[in-house]
């Protein structure tokens, strides 16, 4: 076998693969012996089916497979030693597989186009400082998290007249239409001229109103009534809500069994220790938010700082055959300078862990998804009732090959631990910000802008 490189351009290449028979033969001539073992023809007993009767009738698409199979090697193994910076598939050149003669095998040459970045180096230290922001938790900010917090666990109570902002429930009818239904409805989604009706009211009462005048929105209807939200411009007229109970959501108390329920048990024992708990994680979560800044941020450092040239046309083309006609080439050059943005990220981040060995081992990719599982269930502590549960519901997550949950996580654990690489050798700027600042830097604004 030989393979020979042919360069182009800085980012074309062609890729020659020449067999020869000694190359393919070997491979060809096993696997008509495993095809005569389990091949079941009529005429021959199981087993023994003759080579030259396999050969005459299987020879051919088995001699293809074989030299596929090696092509397929031998592209993927040269590209690997010799540490090329491909992108896209190699593409196989139509003209000369097409002139092939797999009825008379001998040699065989074929011909693969390759898309190449050019090379690269990666000096973090001599990058730009990136600002690294770290967001002021005021009394403002902490007293608007308290809150959330009590209204998420707010205690409930059944008054014998409602108020605003009360959930009625009871039996919603519409006679004519023969209309019936049990139902809540959110005196919030209840629009201002129609709020009188729904105040006031105990159980017993009939509530009369028009149901597409009375509410804030379509969602509010299909809510009450149980449509769906294309549907609920089918309804019309009056309907009534005999009143059957009445909700109001109260402001959890500052107590022991509100700090359990939002810390876990035990992790605060008073008002004092609560309060520095939530502070703590109020910072964390901003901490979070900002170590994502900080992720965009120096991504975008690494693109403007590290030229790498990619073969466009051939990259477009490659997208365009790959993608199977689901985008035009008008779709595909307008997304285009997003797709190479990427390309280039991805590139940067694999020199870096090439370099730096960088290894996910399957423990620390169970710990990620543990933690994450733990922010879904809203858990902030280490609740020690929770710890089975959520490790089943992790594990379960992982072992999900459907959706490949294990290689979504497996690629977030790499680029945070390359990431971590990055933040140990970039210089920042350190600087404090409030959140109003912080927030016009999420919606896009650039650091610069802001500063």
């Amino acid at each position: 076998m030989e393979v020979l490189l042919e360069k182009n351009s800085p980012t074309l290449a062609s890729l020659k693969v020449k067999l020869t028979k000694e190359d393919y033969q070997p491979k060809v001539d096993k696997t008509i012996k495993d095809y005569s073992k389990r091949v079941n023809l009529k005429g021959f007993r199981p087993g023994k089916v003759p080579a030259h009767v396999i050969q005459r009738m299987y020879g051919k698409s088995i001699l293809v497979d074989e030299v596929n199979n090696l092509l397929s090697n031998a592209v993927s193994n040269y590209i690997r030693e010799n540490k090329l910076q491909v992108v896209g598939d190699p593409v196989p050149d139509r003209k000369s597989a097409d002139e092939v003669n797999w009825d008379k095998p001998n040699e065989f040459e074929f011909s693969y186009d390759l898309g190449i970045a050019t090379d690269f180096d990666v000096n973090l230290a001599e990058l730009p400082a990136v600002k690294r922001h770290s967001i002021n938790v005021d009394d403002k900010e902490f007293n608007k998290t308290l809150d959330n917090l009590r209204e998420r666990f707010a205690d409930s109570t059944h008054p014998e007249t409602s108020e605003a902002g009360d959930m009625v429930f009871g039996e919603l009818k519409q006679e004519s239409s023969e209309f019936s239904t049990r139902t809540a409805i959110p005196t919030k989604q209840v629009n201002e001229a129609s709020q009188s009706k729904f105040i006031g009211v105990k159980k017993d009462d009939v509530i009369t109103f028009d149901i597409q005048n009375t509410f804030n929105d379509e969602a509010a209807i299909a809510h009450v009534t149980g449509k769906k939200k294309e549907d609920v411009s089918e309804l019309a007229g009056e309907y009534t809500l005999t009143v059957e109970d009445v909700t109001r959501q109260a402001p959890a108390e500052l107590n022991n069994e509100f700090f359990d329920k939002v810390l876990g048990p035990g992790v605060a024992d008073s008002e004092e220790s609560f309060k520095e708990k939530v502070l703590e994680i109020i910072k964390s979560n901003y901490e979070r938010e900002t170590e994502a800044l900080l992720r965009r941020d120096i991504e975008t450092a690494l693109i403007d700082n590290i030229a790498i040239e990619l073969p466009e046309e051939f990259l477009k083309d490659w997208l365009e055959k790959t993608n199977e006609g689901k985008f035009t080439r008008e779709q595909i050059d307008e997304q285009f300078p997003d797709f190479t943005k990427s390309l280039k990220l991805s590139l940067i981040k694999n020199k870096i862990a090439d370099t730096a060995e960088v290894k996910v081992e399957y423990p620390e990719i169970l710990e990620f998804t543990r933690e994450m599982v733990k922010g879904q269930f809203g858990i902030y502590g280490d609740d020690e009732n929770m710890k089975e549960t959520i490790d089943r519901v992790a594990q379960g997550y992982l072992a999900d090959k459907e959706r490949d949950n294990y290689t979504g996580i497996f690629n977030q654990v790499f680029d945070n631990k390359v990431l971590d690489i990055i933040r140990s050798q970039v210089t920042t700027d350190e600087k404090t910000i409030e959140v109003s600042e912080f927030e016009a830097l999420a919606k896009g604004e650039t650091a610069e802008e802001v500063a």
